[in-house]
């Protein structure tokens, strides 16, 4: 098997909580108190370094002045914040989370057009654990984001994903998806070829496939272009990731005609993991480090590690009857709230 490494990133990824400086935070402007604190700790950690004076206690005390505010900021997010932070440059992206695999072939081609690179699938192994993983693929730096289409995949993506979600049945093997997309490409070409049908197409099939499916919503979770590889008998979502079925933006757009209303859309659409796991959308909610994935990304990483092993420890035994069964029972009644509306 081809190892990891014909998959290694150049960039180092922190492993720390170590607070550094977040003046790159991309729009983030509910954390610049945040960042003010950072800079001033940055300075006096450089100072003491370069000088004989014992400014630790000043040091430490400005610590727990960061971590009371981190606490503090994070702890009531509203639901535009919490989109800012699920798109965070430095949010880890499925390419991290292939390298924290033990072994990684990957898969290419949907044998119709092309190989998409916005969606990445292949055979994985974690911790003696093998199943096929499927995620959608979006770089870090520009150069990365513009060949991966800013993860938006094209029909032959989705059409790829659910090759390979059929061999992952052949083989009996459980399937992992990681959902990190604002949307299906929206171009005239991916129409043309049939996107909306490609999509449709995984999400009948999925309900079908006679093996485990979990999902994990790890960064953005946007319209179709998210439920293309969204459907499964576990769905799981990143404390600060969102999950919706149009981007802030497109709502306030088709809504009011009016950028400005962006938070309100955020607000309304109810697409925070604590608004979707009380609706019953999701089946859970993964803990990110404080201050979210983006400040510790070895931490998060880990975290998610340990989620994908239990959760398909979980599933582990049942009958491929009572997953079909239980899978189409769940999305029946997704969303459903007792009293509101009728049962399905």
């Amino acid at each position: 098997m081809r190892r990891l490494a014909h998959h290694r990133q150049t960039q180092t990824m922190a492993t720390t909580n170590k607070p550094t400086s977040r003046a790159d935070a991309g729009g983030m402007a509910f954390e610049r108190p945040i960042q003010e604190l950072e800079a001033k700790l940055a300075e006096l950690e450089a100072l003491a370094l370069r000088t004989r004076l014992d400014i630790s206690s000043e040091i430490e005390a400005l610590r727990k002045q960061h971590k009371v505010a981190l606490e503090a900021t994070y702890k009531d997010l509203s639901a535009w914040e919490t989109v800012t932070v699920a798109r965070h440059a430095e949010r880890p992206v499925a390419l991290d989370y292939i390298n924290m695999l033990d072994d990684f072939v990957e898969l290419c081609g949907d044998r119709y057009f092309a190989d998409d690179k916005a969606m990445v699938t292949g055979l994985a192994t974690l911790a003696g654990r093998r199943f096929l993983l499927i995620a959608h693929r979006k770089g870090k730096t520009t150069k990365e984001r513009l060949a991966t289409n800013f993860g938006c995949a094209h029909p032959e993506g989705y059409r790829k994903a659910l090759r390979k979600m059929l061999l992952a049945q052949k083989l009996r093997l459980p399937i992992v998806t990681l959902i990190n997309t604002p949307g299906a490409y929206p171009g005239i070409g991916a129409e043309e070829r049939g996107q909306a049908a490609a999509i449709a197409e995984n999400i009948l099939q999925m309900m079908s496939i006679r093996v485990p499916i979990l999902s994990i919503v790890i960064g953005e979770g946007g319209s179709g272009g998210a439920l293309g590889i969204g459907v499964a008998d576990r769905v799981l979502m990143m404390e600060y990731a969102y999950y919706s079925v149009i981007s802030p933006e497109g709502c306030a757009a088709i809504l009011w005609k009016d950028g400005e209303r962006t938070p309100d859309a955020a607000e309304a659409l109810k697409l925070t993991s604590k608004d979707l796991l009380k609706l019953g959308v999701i089946d859970g909610v993964i803990r990110e480090p404080l201050g979210g994935a983006h400040r510790a990304p070895q931490v998060a990483m880990e975290e998610v590690k340990r989620t994908i092993l239990s959760e398909l420890e979980g599933l582990d035994g049942l009958a491929p009857d009572e997953l079909v069964r239980s899978r189409r029972k769940k999305f029946r009644t997704s969303g459903w709230i007792p009293g509101r509306f009728p049962a399905v």
